[in-house]
């Protein structure tokens, strides 16, 4: 067994910790500006698009990401791309992230009432300008806490990265505890930063959620 002082130790899982951080920052601000795109489409009333858009989101909802990792990994070495594990991972993860960001926010946009859109379409405001100032701003509102709490998912999707050989946390920890046997000391250290990285979103998310309730407590008041 190879000894190694605990500072040692949590210097590469910080290090590693970093990687997981870029990664999940790459997959969130991607897959944030690819399910805009696709959230856009779907709304446009284009013949087929949505059908398409519906599709690729039910795609990525109803496979494993481990499944999808390898087949983006394996599928850009087929194509003769030749790409490590840090850009696999970075194109899954933002494909991942941009279907689940679709269907959150599609769902905040289909709790705008109705007669925003009549009342925009009455002004002569064309899709992309009912978007923009009507729509998508009231939308918004209700999407940050979801977005906020899907970013939880996002950062521990990045654990599964480690399968094709990207170095970040779950993966120094395989590599900490294959060095000094000690699984149980290596992954605690890696349940703790992660949990350090996830809590406090966690707990931004419900704050906000909780705020956006008592908004809408006050603006629709119960009756006498």
């Amino acid at each position: 067994m190879v000894q190694f002082a605990l500072w040692d130790i949590l210097a590469f899982l910080l290090t590693a910790m970093r990687w997981t951080v870029l990664l999940s920052l790459i997959a969130f601000v991607g897959g944030g500006a690819v399910g805009l795109l696709l959230l856009l489409l779907r709304f446009a009333q284009v013949r087929g698009v949505s059908t398409a858009v519906a599709g690729y989101v039910q795609l990525f909802q109803g496979t494993p990401l481990l499944m999808q990792l390898f087949l983006v990994y394996f599928g850009l070495a087929l194509l003769g791309l030749d790409t490590s594990p840090m850009v696999a991972a970075s194109v899954c993860l933002t494909l991942y992230a941009s279907a689940y960001l679709t269907e959150i926010w599609r769902g905040c946009v289909t709790s705008v009432a109705k007669g925003q859109w009549e009342a925009s379409a009455s002004l002569a405001l064309t899709y992309g300008q009912q978007m923009r100032h009507v729509i998508l701003p009231q939308a918004a509102r209700v999407a940050i806490a979801p977005t906020v709490g899907f970013l939880v998912q996002v950062i521990k999707g990045t654990a599964l990265a480690s399968v094709i050989g990207f170095v970040e946390l779950t993966k120094a920890g395989q590599m900490i505890s294959n060095a000094t046997y000690q699984p149980f000391m290596a992954y605690a250290f890696v349940g703790l930063m992660y949990f350090a990285l996830c809590y406090p979103l966690s707990w931004w998310s419900q704050r906000l959620e909780a705020r956006q309730h008592r908004q809408n407590d006050h603006s629709h008041p119960q009756p006498a």
